[in-house]
Formats: structure tokens, C-alpha cells, sequence
């Protein structure tokens, strides 16, 4: 490996370092306090390592990863996204357990897994970064074992997650005997018989597991609920949006085209079905996650099949293609990120020792008890819902502006009602939020939690993602901007 590979790398060199010393300094000092702060730092110096990178992409390490500005950007987020989590996590588990750095190691390697597999240029780098982000958070949705519902997700969680890797390691298999290819930029599925064609649909099943998307969305709410809330706010966030970077990258001349998957189609990238299948899962994803959310109680799980419709509505993008195909999914990617590392805090804020506050109940009357949590919640569940002056709204826009240039009616219209069946499910909870407190249960364990302050660190992360999401609602062209300067390369 060369000096420009090294420095390329610096990030992800960072990551894997920061997190050895996490794991040695919870070995022998058992303070979470210092593991806390050398994840921090470990997280800031990585992300100053993206700066330094920027202006030297784009380039290829050992044909297995490649660096370009999206990738940067992908980069940016999952960071960004773990160091909001790191906080969010000190504020969750502080008073809990005083030897839980064990936690930040995962956190942090699950950090690493997900620049892997977002700067990932073969199946052999996509299927270790994919395993190095899955195999950690396996570790952490179980992380609470006094918690009888963490045990259960993680194990539901390793169990169907093992079989979609077992999917995706063999849907790779057919595909390189039947090109001769590892390289994820530079397939030729077409004319290749049956056999890259079921590979590909074996990929395909790998990829719905890790995305959430339906049919293979069925472990979303399990897990989420059983999770420690602000695990749940990562995988909602970093778990997804690294694969989506990935995908993007790799369908970007479609993206960037003007026939969306099609133009792929008709170059024998894919078999023919490939965007009708793609275009019936973007369908299902968005009305089956709409649809169960607003028969739940649970905001978890709210949340849980909230995801799965937002995965929806970022296929349609991939689907439409065009000039601002990839800014949608980039800006989409930045609102719900934004949002749903918000949301995910909140709840880790108003938790207590003994259990999370996912009931609605916990949150009634939560704007006469805390008056500032009840508006970060509401700002982030509106962004969440679509609607005006939030970072949400504009990213809904944009998903169909794209799907309406590339004439996907009928996307676009399921697009736009099932964004008015989850206003209905969001503002349950905002009702419920703003009611008065004698319309909760005279010992509802919300109220009981939420009744200590956040730490400075924590109130000031929230008070930055609130700003965010509202200033991108109301101006969003210098996010516009960066985001259309953003280049994808392959090599």
C-alpha cells in the first residue's frame, strides 16, 4: 500500500484504531466516562480526516474500495450520524452501568463497517463491510441483557440476518461464475443465461433483509423494540443509509442517465424484470409500512414501519433516474437522517433505567412536563410526516419532482397518499404530547421518566439536528448546492 492509499484511508484508518483503544480502555479502567471520551475523539478526528481526503478523490485502494466526493459524503453521514449516537448513548446509559465501554467498541466498529461498505467497489469489500456493520449490532441490540425484549431482537435479528447473508454470499457466487466479475461497477448480467440472473435476485433478497424493505421488512418492528433506543436511532439511520450510498454509487449511471434502472436494463446490467420487481417493492414498502404504523401504540415500532416506507420512497428515485435522481436520494438521505436521529434521541432522553419510553402514554402531556422535548419531538415528527418548512418536506419534493420528470405516475401518486396516511399516525403522537396531563393514566411511567434534564452535550445535539431540520425546510439550496457538486466515479 502506497503513502496517497494511507492518507486516502485515513478515515477509516482512524475508526479502526479508536476502536482498539476503546476496547483496551474498557478493559482496564471500566469507566464508561473514558470510553465515552475517546470515542469522541475518535469520531471528531475521523471526520477531520474526510476534510483533509477531499481534495484528493477521486482514487481506488487495491480494487476493492474506491473514494470519490459521494463516497466523502456518504462518509460524512455515517460519522456524523455515530457521533450523534455516541452522545445521545452517553446520555442513555449514564447512571446505568459504569462499565459499558464495550459499547462504544461496537459502536465504533459498527462505524467502520458502514464506511466500508459505503466506499465498497467489489463483493468482497460490500459483503465485509455489510458483515462488520451487521455482525456489531447484533452485539448491541442485546447490549441491555437485563432486558428479556433486547435478547430476543438481537436473536431475531442474527438469526434472519445470517440467512440474508447466506443469500447475498451466494447470489454473489452465481454471479462471478457466471461473468467472471467481482467488481460491482462493471457487471454484465445480460446474456449470461439463467444463472447471473438468480444470482442477482439472490443479491436482491440480501440487500431488501438489510434495507427493511418489503417483503423482507417482517423483523423491523421486533427489533426496534427490543433495542436500547438510541441503537434503534442507529440502525433506523446508519444501518440503511450505507447500503443506499452503495447502491447509489453503483446504479449512478442510471442515475445520472435519463432512464433510470431502465437505462441499466437495456445495457445488460439486469434482467428485465429487474425495475417491475424494484418498482412493486418501492409500492409495497411504502403502503405496508404506512398501513401498520397507524394500527400501533408503540412509538418504536411507529417509527419501525415509519422506515420501511421511507425505503419506499427512495426507490422511487432510483427507479425515475434523471439529473436529480441522486441529489433527491442524497437530500432525502440528509432530512431523514436528521429526523430520525432526533426522534430516537428524544425517546432515549425521556427513558428510564427499567424500561424505554415507547408508549404513546408516556408522552402525554409531555409538553406541559418538558416543554422543549415536546417541540424537538414535534418538529422531528412533522419533517418525518412530509409537511412544509421542514427538512422533510422539501427531500418529498424532490423524490417527486424526479419521479414525475421520468413520468412514473403512478409511483408518484402512491407516493403522495401514502404520505397523507402517515400524517395521521405522527400526529397521534403529537396529540398526544399536547394534551393535558389529566388524560393520562394517573401512574403512566412516562411521566415518572421524564422528569431529569438532559446533559448540556445531549440538549446541545438535539438543538443543532432541530435547527437543521428547520433550516433545510426553509432553505435548502445551500445543501442543494454542496449536493449537486458531488461526483460519482468508477473504477
Amino acid at each position: 500500500m502506497s503513502g496517497v492509499d494511507f492518507t486516502g484511508l485515513l478515515p477509516l484508518v482512524v475508526l479502526a484504531a479508536g476502536s482498539l483503544v476503546v476496547l483496551l480502555v474498557a478493559a482496564f479502567t471500566r469507566k464508561l466516562s473514558a470510553a465515552f471520551a475517546v470515542t469522541l475523539v475518535t469520531l471528531v478526528a475521523s471526520l477531520a480526516g474526510v476534510g483533509l481526503v477531499w481534495t484528493g478523490v477521486p482514487f481506488s485502494v487495491a480494487g476493492l474500495l474506491s473514494f470519490d466526493r459521494f463516497v466523502l459524503f456518504g462518509l460524512l453521514l455515517v460519522i456524523g450520524a455515530t457521533l450523534f449516537v455516541a452522545v445521545s448513548s452517553w446520555s442513555y446509559l449514564r447512571g446505568r452501568d459504569d462499565e459499558g465501554g464495550d459499547y462504544f467498541f461496537l459502536l465504533l466498529l459498527s462505524a467502520l463497517g458502514g464506511c466500508v461498505l459505503a466506499a465498497s467497489t467489489a463483493f468482497a469489500s460490500f459483503f465485509l463491510g455489510l458483515e462488520l456493520l451487521s455482525v456489531s449490532l447484533y452485539a448491541l441490540i442485546g447490549w441491555r441483557r437485563d432486558r428479556a425484549a433486547g435478547t430476543e431482537a438481537a436473536i431475531k435479528y442474527l438469526v434472519l440476518a445470517g440467512t440474508s447473508s447466506a443469500f447475498l454470499l451466494f447470489g454473489m457466487a452465481l454471479v462471478y461464475a457466471a461473468t467472471g466479475s467481482m467488481d460491482l461497477f462493471h457487471l454484465t448480467i445480460g446474456g449470461q443465461g439463467l444463472l447471473a440472473p438468480v444470482g442477482l435476485g439472490m443479491m436482491l433478497v440480501g440487500i431488501g433483509f438489510k434495507l427493511a424493505v418489503v417483503p423482507f421488512h417482517l423483523w423491523t418492528p421486533d427489533v426496534y423494540d427490543g433495542a436500547p433506543a438510541p441503537v434503534t436511532g442507529y440502525i433506523a439511520t446508519v444501518s440503511k443509509g450505507a447500503t443506499v450510498i452503495v447502491l447509489a454509487r453503483i446504479f449512478a449511471p442510471a442515475l445520472v442517465g435519463t432512464g433510470g434502472i431502465n437505462g441499466l436494463v437495456t445495457g445488460g446490467a439486469a434482467s428485465a424484470a429487474f425495475p417491475w420487481v424494484l418498482a412493486l417493492i418501492a409500492a409495497l414498502s411504502m403502503f405496508a409500512g404506512n398501513i401498520l404504523a397507524l394500527r400501533e401504540s408503540n412509538v418504536k415500532r411507529i417509527l419501525a414501519y415509519s422506515s420501511i416506507a421511507h425505503l419506499g420512497y427512495i426507490l422511487v428515485a432510483f427507479l425515475a433516474g434523471g439529473s436529480n435522481a441522486l441529489r433527491a436520494i442524497a437530500f432525502y438521505l440528509v432530512a431523514y437522517f436528521a429526523t430520525s436521529l432526533g426522534a430516537f434521541a428524544v425517546i432515549s432522553e425521556l427513558s428510564g433505567k427499567d424500561r424505554d419510553a415507547d408508549s404513546i402514554d408516556d408522552y402525554r402531556g409531555l409538553a406541559a412536563r418538558r416543554p422543549w422535548m415536546a417541540a424537538v419531538m414535534t418538529a422531528m415528527l412533522l419533517s418525518l410526516a412530509g409537511l412544509p418548512l421542514t427538512a422533510g418536506f422539501v427531500g418529498k419534493f424532490l423524490i417527486l419532482q424526479a419521479g414525475a420528470g421520468a413520468e412514473l405516475w403512478t409511483l408518484a401518486i402512491i407516493l403522495a397518499v401514502n404520505g397523507t396516511i402517515s400524517i395521521f399516525y405522527y400526529l397521534k403522537i403529537v396529540s398526544a404530547m399536547f394534551r393535558g396531563l389529566t388524560d393520562a393514566p394517573a401512574a403512566a411511567p412516562g411521566q415518572a421518566m421524564a422528569v431529569s434534564k438532559a446533559p448540556l452535550l445531549a440538549a446541545c445535539a438535539l438543538a443543532l439536528l432541530t435547527l437543521a431540520v428547520v433550516a433545510l425546510g426553509v432553505y435548502p439550496s445551500p445543501l442543494m448546492g454542496f449536493l449537486g457538486s458531488l461526483t460519482v466515479s468508477t473504477f
